[in-house]
């Protein structure tokens, strides 16, 4: 337990110390939180086993899997409130076909890349491994653009489109690599399973948007009860918390899998919240507050979690680029066409696809299913080898990209000389008074 405290308690606080010795830099805190957990992790600072200064391995990160899986619940919660009625009137179609297409044509770019150094190197990428690798090319990171947005204040037409894409993206991510692994596993057993293929991904996504609905209209009667607005954070809190644990579930019902997923759980039950409770406004902002700490840990986590031994191996480094650079001209040509397809204003189409750079969590998610697959064995290996690589430069890049293509936009604007000339006289004051007691 003092391990467990102790941990969290540093990776915040090197967290936190990063985001100062990165500002001169003009980075966002995300990246500064990732570099952070890299530098404590079980590469760096941890190796050299001194209890209390950094992870000394990857168990001793992992030990502290449940505070990301509740941050990412908090995460998917927040970005739920994106799926309000009013705004789904105006953006809801964009926002539809945009999620659908972008996802698609980074999975098409990445086989098609994929496929080529599979005829170089059929010893190092087999069909299977690249088919799979295409799948997980459509997940995006929630959390790090919920970040930069919610850090830099972004906002306008551009922002309000993201957030829902992002939310859809992993939606339709879940499906894509549902059908992909399903044709994996059956090009190599020979054997075609239409129940993991079909049925098994279509009742996560409908048990998923079920609880999630179910848990959002609980938590909407319950709020009623309470007149304090400490007492209704809390129950926000509580009910956040429980349903992260209730997504947890996996049971089996003959041949059938049902299965959640967090994020899709927690997405619904911030959707279902914000449309029919009229205090959703407030306390969504007030939880936003609550949880800047636990967000701080998660991203730190998840730079402690990133494995620099993938450097080693020049085959996976070289896969690894090809899959980078065509998941990102996927993601950017897919938003671009569908941006103008469905008739959006020309800076979102210039700057949507370069938003949806990052991958971190769902990518890593998919990759542990393929890795504790019986027919994929060693081969699930090298797929999260690429992945991990993929995603520490996709974290480490993807937030300032983001935050360039939202400044690019003009939806984030430069802090004004009013303003810094007020933080800059209580600056002065503070030091005034001070000088004055000494």
């Amino acid at each position: 337990m003092m391990n467990t405290l102790l941990s969290v308690s540093i990776a915040l606080l090197a967290g936190l110390l990063m985001t100062r010795a990165f500002k001169p830099f003009k980075l966002p805190d995300v990246t500064a939180y990732l570099i952070a957990g890299v530098l404590i992790g079980p590469y760096c600072v941890g190796a050299l086993g001194i209890e209390g200064l950094g992870f000394a391995s990857m168990e001793a990160v992992e030990a502290l899997g449940l505070v990301a899986d509740v941050a990412l619940g908090f995460i998917a919660f927040s970005i739920g409130s994106e799926f309000r009625l009013d705004d789904l009137k105006k953006t809801g179609k964009q926002a539809f076909v945009i999620g659908i297409v972008q996802a698609l044509v980074a999975t098409l770019f990445v086989d098609l890349a994929l496929l080529a150094v599979h005829f170089i190197m059929p010893e190092k990428l087999s069909v299977p491994q690249l088919i799979v690798l295409g799948a997980i090319a459509t997940a995006t990171a929630p959390a790090a653009t919920l970040m930069v947005v919610r850090q830099y204040k972004a906002d306008g037409p551009l922002t309000k489109l993201l957030l829902p894409i992002v939310a859809l993206d992993d939606a339709v991510g879940l499906i894509v690599f549902a059908v992909s692994f399903g044709i994996a596993k059956t090009l190599i057993s020979g054997q075609v399973d239409l129940i993991s293929i079909i049925l098994n991904p279509f009742m996560e996504i409908v048990c998923s948007l079920a609880l999630g609905a179910i848990m959002g209209w609980i938590l909407t009667q319950l709020e009623k009860m309470f007149h304090s607005n400490t007492n209704r954070l809390n129950m926000t809190l509580a009910l956040v918390f429980l349903t992260v644990a209730l997504s947890m579930l996996k049971f089996e019902i003959g041949p059938v899998h049902i299965s959640f997923s967090s994020l899709l759980v927690c997405m619904m039950l911030g959707t279902i919240f914000c449309n029919i409770c009229p205090l959703s406004e407030d306390m969504m902002g007030r939880s936003d507050k609550w949880t800047s700490p636990l967000l701080a840990v998660f991203f730190v986590i998840s730079g402690a979690e990133l494995e620099l031994s993938v450097f080693a191996d020049i085959a996976i480094v070289g896969i690894g680029v090809v899959y980078i650079i065509f998941r990102c001209l996927g993601k950017y040509f897919g938003a671009f066409i569908s941006a103008k397809g469905t008739k959006c204003a020309p800076q979102i189409c210039k700057y949507l696809g370069v938003t949806l750079f990052p991958q971190a969590g769902v990518a890593l998610g998919m990759c542990s299913i393929v890795g504790s697959s019986a027919e994929f064995g060693d081969a699930g290996t090298l797929i999260r080898n690429i992945t991990l690589f993929a995603v520490l430069i996709y974290e480490l890049f993807g937030p300032l990209m983001t935050r360039q293509a939202l400044m690019a936009a003009g939806e984030i604007k430069p802090m004004s000389k009013e303003v810094q000339e007020r933080r800059q006289t209580k600056l002065e004051e503070a030091q005034k008074a001070k000088a004055a007691k000494n």
